[in-house]
């Protein structure tokens, strides 16, 4: 038998590979299997969004165009033909220059037909005035001859008479010729108007008439020129819808362009708020002004502009997408929500998320007051009470919740699980009660605080508290071991695809914005 003996070594050497390849086997179906089981489990069926900081724009778009600041139409006050247009277009002009003449041979005829009027009526009030001093002498004569009874007492009156008339006569001459010298100073006026200059300094920015064309100034002035004050400075007159007019104050920042400079975006200033309201196929829009830096020369006058004004930037602030907002659970998962209890009542302390929300909010009004150390001390003190006595509600919150098999009405909750409305559970009457019991509520618990704080600081303090008492609530489902868990939150500014919240959230919860579709959800699961 020697040929099986050397068979039975190397069976026993490839024998121990047996057990490894096979145990690599089922590592690896294992693995498999797991990876795969994990991977369906860990599909909910909910499309959710991490809340997240970043900064909130709150913008309102809007439309106008570009015009100087100052913009002076230069007209004639006399008619009469051009002869001479100095400036044309982009001209740029200074205060007082020539730019256009109208033939003054009309006026300057005109002037010396008045010369010759005034120096005919000048003759005539000397010869006037020569009838005057013989008329009066003969009647001075006539009345001492009359005082000696030596002539008729009518003579005397007709030589009285005589003597008043050549006096009026020399009255109407003189008055002649100041008539005869205002007429020719009008025509000297009007002579001066011949000659168009420019009122103020800046560029020209249309030009009406050709040299040889006649001006007809008879009922109005014509228009020869538009003459831009200053472009450096320039201005846009927006158009506001009413809805958004509330919101845009002289201060903000606006970001506009324009299609002729498509890759540069271009800054401005509200100036003015206009009351001039315009109606529109029952539109109503208001007129907003802005100012815009033009120093470099690039906008044009008239150019059109679509704008954003800038009514408030929060930066770097705690926010959520508004498709979580708008999402609202089947009516399933609404009952398996009322079984798990509300989460997170009106002032964001019951439900099972700490609470942490309106101390934090009150944290920040009491930073912004500058507390001296006592008044520091005496905050800290209502803090504490207040946090023992939300613990307190929120342990006989849970109680209730237990005994109830459902979460406190409290906080929303109950047997027959969450309110459907998006106001936190109850009608706005209830909100106003709710909210005027914490209202009450924080006087009793921080009225110690409050005697330690001077004027301003007691103003500052009560404005906060009414912004924290009126802000918007609204309820979102935050995914929490794969359920979806329904907390309160305050509601601050939006840019339409984010909005700032506040409460019993934190950074990276995960937000319900929707549920996944049947063929969605069995394809991941592939």
């Amino acid at each position: 038998m020697p040929t099986p003996s050397p068979a039975r070594p190397r069976t026993r050497k490839s024998f121990p590979w047996i057990p490894v390849v096979l145990a690599a086997v089922v590592l690896l179906g294992g693995g498999a299997w797991w990876f795969k089981h994990r991977a369906a489990s860990g599909q909910t069926g909910y499309r959710t969004q991490a809340v997240d900081r970043g900064d909130i724009r709150v913008s309102i778009s809007s439309t106008g165009t570009l015009s100087a600041i100052s913009t002076v139409t230069v007209g004639s006050q006399v008619s009469g033909q051009l002869t001479e247009v100095l400036v044309d277009f982009n001209s740029k002009v200074k205060k007082g220059q020539v730019i256009a003449r109208i033939d003054p041979s009309t006026y300057e005829t005109q002037i010396v037909q008045g010369n010759a009027q005034i120096a005919s009526a000048q003759a005539q009030l000397k010869q006037f005035q020569a009838t005057l001093a013989n008329a009066t002498l003969v009647w001075q004569r006539n009345a001492r001859l009359g005082e000696q009874k030596l002539v008729a007492q009518s003579d005397v009156d007709q030589a009285r008479a005589a003597m008043l008339q050549a006096q009026a006569q020399v009255n109407s001459a003189q008055a002649s010729i100041r008539q005869q010298t205002a007429s020719t100073q009008t025509t000297r006026l009007n002579l001066d108007r011949t000659v168009i200059r420019s009122p103020v300094d800046g560029v020209v920015l249309t030009r009406a008439v050709e040299p040889g064309q006649t001006v007809a100034a008879s009922l109005q002035a014509p228009t020869l020129f538009t003459i831009a004050e200053d472009l450096s400075k320039m201005k846009i007159q927006l158009t506001v819808d009413e809805s958004d007019i509330g919101q845009v104050k002289p201060g903000q920042n606006v970001n506009f362009t324009v299609d002729a400079f498509p890759n540069r975006q271009f800054t401005g200033v509200v100036k003015q708020v206009q009351m001039a309201a315009t109606t529109t196929n029952n539109v109503v829009t208001y007129p907003v002004l802005v100012t815009v830096d033009n120093s470099d020369g690039t906008l044009l006058p008239g150019l059109t502009v679509n704008a954003e004004i800038e009514v408030s930037r929060q930066p770097n602030v705690l926010r959520v997408a508004n498709a979580a907002l708008r999402y609202k659970p089947s009516d399933e998962d609404g009952s398996a929500q009322g079984q798990q209890g509300g989460q997170g009542g009106f002032g964001g302390q019951g439900g099972g998320r700490g609470g942490a929300g309106m101390g934090d909010d009150i944290a920040k009004i009491a930073a912004g007051l500058q507390l001296k150390p006592e008044q520091q001390a005496a905050f800290d003190a209502a803090m504490a009470e207040m946090k023992k006595r939300a613990a307190e509600r929120m342990q006989q919150a849970q109680q209730q919740s237990s005994q109830q098999g459902g979460g406190s009405k409290l906080f929303g909750g109950g047997p027959g699980g969450p309110q459907r409305s998006g106001n936190g559970g109850g009608n706005a009457q209830q909100q106003a009660q709710m909210r005027s019991r914490m209202r009450e509520r924080f006087q009793q618990q921080f009225a110690a605080f409050t005697t330690t704080l001077d004027p301003t600081q007691k103003t500052k303090w009560d404005a906060g508290l009414s912004d924290l008492m009126n802000a918007r609530r609204a309820a979102i489902y935050l995914l929490a071991d794969g359920k979806p868990q329904r907390v309160m939150v305050r509601l601050g500014a939006t840019d339409g695809s984010n909005t700032e919240v506040s409460g019993s959230v934190k950074e990276g919860d995960l937000a319900i914005t929707g549920q996944q579709s049947a063929d969605s959800a069995a394809q991941a699961k592939k």
